[in-house]
């Protein structure tokens, strides 16, 4: 069984259940002791084979799954003992209280409906049989099959709703789960703003202002004794401040969490990339489903693609698509620059051509689970193709 708040109700109607069984059997068996008849062996030994039948049904329901046919076989097997432990004492009628809970469960309630009416015929005829028809041998059997009979269906609601309630319980769990991991990415993503920030407003600022200061003394006196040293300052802190602003780019995505990465590329493409004589058609729809993680990275691979192809490409125009399947995407980014030799750049990763972007570029999709792939010859452009499924990116 599986376990929730209701297992312990369920357990205890289910022991309620055995233990009945068992007492009115054992009633049977000592009637048959303290009132002997000519069928007393043959009602002790039946009643004891009906113990075991049932003893054994229950220790079979335990130790393999539930199946209907075999629960069939082993209440009808019940039910053909109790017959004809009916027939030799009516005593057993009793037993057909506890047999009414079993019908409803193993057969379901249509069918363990009529094995109730049926039952219950069966129970009031040997009373009748065996003694006298009284008021008593027949209401009792109607009574004890209708309380049966409301119970066993009160049971099996309760069991719908406790399972329900399960896949409800699950849905939440899952729901929670979802909640946590979109309020750690919303507190990475704030904290990714925040540190912009402050290098924006400290290392950023100090380095502009050194670089300002360096380029006064150096066109103040250009001819002074270790202008060198000064020009190598300055340009020394222009490197940093370009790398520092680099890093404030890729901690801030472009409005990306307004605008979606369509609008975000396509806002580049109109400033950034266009002001530096790139055309880049961007084929992104706004709509985009994807985590926002997935979209920052896309978006940071974008970047340092359209970056290296304005650096070193020389091409005349580039394009950036985007393919969302049901569980699969495709990022591409290609131009028509003079291309290169993947082969090289792999064997030489120190090598000053774009090595290292490619390199970061790789890193990003495995971080997402996906591939990239590289497709390029001297004088034919560049193409880069991310694939990610989704189960994997999420």
């Amino acid at each position: 069984m599986q376990h929730t708040a209701l297992t312990p109700v369920f357990v205890g109607l289910r022991t309620g259940l055995h233990g009945l069984f068992v007492a009115l059997t054992a009633l049977v068996i000592v009637r048959a002791v303290v009132a002997p008849t000519d069928s007393e062996i043959a009602v002790i030994s039946l009643a004891l084979v009906l113990l075991g039948t049932y003893g054994a049904g229950g220790v079979a329901a335990r130790a393999t799954s539930r199946l209907r046919a075999a629960g069939v076989v082993w209440l009808t097997a019940l039910t053909i003992e109790w017959v004809v432990l009916l027939w030799l004492t009516p005593d057993a009628a009793y037993l057909v209280f506890p047999l009414f809970f079993l019908y409803l469960h193993v057969v379901g309630s249509w069918w363990g409906t009529i094995a109730i009416i049926v039952s219950t015929a069966i129970a009031i005829c040997a009373l009748g049989i065996h003694g006298e028809w009284t008021v008593g041998g027949i209401v009792g059997p109607i009574v004890g099959a209708g309380v049966a009979l409301l119970l066993g269906l009160g049971y099996q609601a309760l069991a719908r709703e406790a399972q329900q309630r399960e896949v409800l319980m699950q849905e939440l769990l899952a729901t929670r789960g979802q909640l946590a991991a979109t309020e750690r990415e919303s507190g990475v993503l704030a904290e990714r703003a925040r540190l912009a920030r402050e290098i924006h407003d400290t290392v950023a600022q100090g380095l502009s202002s050194i670089q300002m200061l360096l380029h006064a003394a150096e066109r103040a006196d250009g001819e002074r004794p270790g202008i060198e040293h000064i020009r190598l300052a300055r340009e020394t802190a222009a490197a940093g401040l370009a790398d520092t602003r680099r890093f404030i780019r890729e901690l801030t995505p472009p409005d990306l969490d307004d605008r979606g990465l369509g609008s975000a590329l396509r806002r580049l493409a109109s400033t950034q990339w266009a002001a530096r004589g790139l055309p880049v058609d961007v084929r992104v729809s706004d709509a985009v489903e994807l985590p926002m993680h997935v979209q920052t990275a896309l978006l940071r691979i974008a970047q340092g693609a359209i970056a290296n192809v304005i650096q070193h490409a020389d091409a005349y125009s580039a394009m950036i698509t985007l393919t969302i399947g049901d569980d699969r995407v495709e990022f591409t980014i290609a131009d028509d620059g003079r291309g290169f030799d993947p082969s090289l750049v792999a064997a030489v990763p120190g090598a000053k051509s774009d090595s290292f972007g490619l390199q970061a570029t790789r890193e990003r999709v495995d971080q997402l689970g996906g591939t990239l792939t590289v497709s390029s010859a001297p004088g034919t452009g560049t193409s880069l193709t991310i694939e990610l499924t989704l189960r994997e990116a999420a």
